[in-house]
């Protein structure tokens, strides 16, 4: 099954959650990825970045719904701040690292997600949250 993610920049969750239906590529600055769980990925650059435990993240809410419901279509959630803020600040060694650890841990589930395209991942990513951070916004998830 092909799954489509779009990581975009909005200014508040109201204007996120308007990306609920069509997707947020006509209206905001957004990243287009495929074939990978974005709600646990970004839980894993989390931990990768910022450190704590996968069960502790999700047991405090992340990532955090803003509209839509799992096993009902299309969902736009948050990025956390602490998440925004890491990716904000990673140099791209630091990125590199990340990279290849997630990469590692997804084989580890049987999820082949090559190491080259999750530096790519995570580099784009880095590069919009700054660009939103500079704008005040913040960065969403939207996928279906």
């Amino acid at each position: 099954m092909s799954t489509i993610i779009e990581f975009f920049a909005a200014p508040d969750d109201a204007s996120a959650a308007l990306a609920l239906q069509t997707g947020p590529r006509r209206t905001f600055e957004s990243l287009s990825f495929g074939n990978f769980d974005p709600e646990e990925a970004v839980v894993e650059w989390e931990c990768l970045f910022a450190g704590g435990s996968f069960e502790e993240l999700v047991e405090a809410g992340e990532p955090r719904l803003v509209a839509g419901q799992d096993d009902d279509g299309c969902v736009v959630f948050a990025f956390s701040p602490r998440l925004s803020a890491a990716l904000a600040e990673a140099e791209q060694s630091a990125l590199k690292d990340a990279a290849v650890a997630w990469s590692s841990q997804r084989a580890a589930d049987g999820e082949v997600i090559d190491t080259e395209i999750a530096e790519v991942i995570l580099s784009d990513l880095a590069a919009l949250v700054g660009s939103a951070r500079r704008q005040g916004q913040d960065v969403y998830c939207w996928f279906g």
